[in-house]
């Protein structure tokens, strides 16, 4: 199973969520380092819900990404 996981910039670092399995989160000073412990966090996350009796939700969630031009004012 493949899950999507979204990371967003916070003010002192980084945060992220699965949006399909409600609950697993993870947070680092770097992208990669948030990146790394939702990977860990996942398949731990998928063991405690088996291990409760409770439903694994199946990856739901797509990902795309939108490309649009950059402008000399949008500082990238």
């Amino acid at each position: 199973m493949k899950y999507a996981i979204i990371i967003e910039k916070t003010d002192n670092g980084y945060s992220g969520y699965v949006p399909d399995l409600p609950g697993c989160v993870a947070a680092g000073d770097s992208r990669a380092e948030t990146e790394d412990l939702l990977r860990e966090a996942v398949p731990f996350h998928v063991e405690l819900l088996r291990e409760n009796g409770d439903p694994v939700p199946a990856p739901q969630t797509p990902v795309a990404v939108v490309d649009v031009p950059a402008t000399e004012t949008d500082g990238c």
